[in-house]
């Protein structure tokens, strides 16, 4: 009876993670760690963009509601923006918009060169906007090839591992559990970081592709309301040459 009691508390520690690692093949153990720094990889990238995005959403939130009943400066930056740091997309927006206006504001004279001044300005701001959110965007994809590639490398040292376990079952002529057990459970340990690996990669690379996308909504809303104050500001210019015209 006391040898039952103390042979369960073995065999418990036998199939830990740990041990499992440490009883595998050197192709599985090869496995484990691949899926282990893939798994650490993707909590870094995780964390970094839902970081990031959190901080740009609630600055973004700010700075769109200080332009609210305000007319937006086009030259420069608003008082509001030059306090925020230059990596802010929304900044680096503004100093696009704003520095193309300046280099085609002595091009103003007439209609066809305001129209031209202002679709000018539009694309800067524009490309601006596809360069941050492209700098957002970076390492996601990597999510996507964790979440996809994971499960498969998990299976291959499933598979591994088992062919190493019948390989051993032959060998020593002896199906009982006690000698199946362990080898078996160490392969499907390998499918389990697989799992472990993928699954956050998958969930969190829609809901991080998803946050950028809303927070891409942002950035054409500011580029909107530059547009509507450089229409306005053009308009009143276009005016007046028609008065000094007359």
């Amino acid at each position: 009876m006391s040898d039952v009691s103390t042979a369960a508390p073995a065999v418990a520690h036998a199939l830990s993670p740990v041990d499992l690692f440490l009883q595998a093949d050197s192709i599985v153990k090869a496995v484990m760690v691949l899926l282990v720094i893939a798994s650490a990889f993707g909590w870094a990238v995780i964390l970094d963009k839902e970081i990031r995005l959190k901080i740009l959403n609630a600055r973004a939130k700010k700075l769109i509601a200080s332009l609210q009943g305000e007319e937006l400066p086009l030259g420069a930056l608003a008082p509001e923006f030059s306090t925020v740091p230059t990596s802010d997309p929304l900044v680096q927006i503004y100093s696009a918009a704003s520095q193309e206006f300046l280099r085609s504001r002595d091009l103003l004279d007439t209609e066809g060169q305001r129209d031209a001044a202002q679709e000018r300005v539009h694309r800067a701001a524009s490309l601006a906007s596809a360069a941050a959110l492209g700098h957002l965007q970076a390492r996601l994809g990597s999510l996507a090839t964790i979440g996809a590639v994971s499960p498969f490398v998990g299976l291959f040292g499933t598979v591994w591992g088992i062919m190493n376990s019948f390989q051993g079952i032959a060998a020593s002529n002896n199906t009982s559990l006690a000698v199946v057990a362990p080898g078996i459970a160490e392969a499907l340990f390998a499918t389990a970081l697989g799992l472990v690996a993928a699954i956050p990669a998958v969930i969190f690379y829609n809901r991080i592709g998803t946050d950028i996308a809303n927070y891409g909504k942002k950035l054409a809303s500011f580029i909107g309301v530059f547009d509507i104050e450089l229409s306005r500001h053009l308009s009143k210019k276009g005016e007046r040459n028609g008065l000094r015209v007359a």
